[in-house]
């Protein structure tokens, strides 16, 4: 791990996305709520909080953050019939909270994804990236829309 001991702390944030392709059929299910696991935004919306939490489990040359915040969204996107995810963590600390931020959203993914297989594997996880971070020696990072 890299030593972050002489660095100030600052307040840090980030905020992450990733879309969930589901398709027509499966949108409608996990839209109106119909799927034999349960409530899947709710449970997606919960594993991406735990998985912010447990970052430095995951990621083996991540520091352990106490985290001041995790707010995770789920948003249906019916015409294109996706689930947008946005992760945001924020911490008052020396290093940042990128890693937390992506692995919320990521692991949010992953769960809608496990109870959506029963019904069928062709779902898609895409464009999981770090939408922005605050906070620390190299400045902000704001991802700019595409045109």
């Amino acid at each position: 791990m890299v030593d972050v001991g002489a660095k100030l702390d600052t307040r840090r944030t980030a905020v992450a996305t990733a879309v969930v392709r589901l398709g027509p059929k499966l949108f409608h299910m996990v839209q109106t709520n119909q799927l034999k696991k349960g409530d899947v935004l709710t449970v997606a919306h919960i594993a991406g909080i735990q998985g912010a939490k447990v970052t430095s489990q995951l990621i083996p040359l991540c520091h352990n953050i106490p985290l001041s915040q995790v707010n995770v969204s789920l948003n249906l996107d019916d015409s294109r019939f996706t689930v947008t995810i946005s992760a945001e963590c924020s911490t008052y600390g020396k290093t940042g909270v990128e890693m937390e931020a992506l692995t919320a959203a990521s692991v949010a993914a992953l769960t809608i994804y496990d109870m959506c297989k029963a019904v069928t594997h062709d779902i898609v996880i895409e464009e999981v990236k770090l939408e922005s971070k605050t906070g620390g020696q190299r400045g902000d990072f704001h991802r700019q829309p595409k045109p």
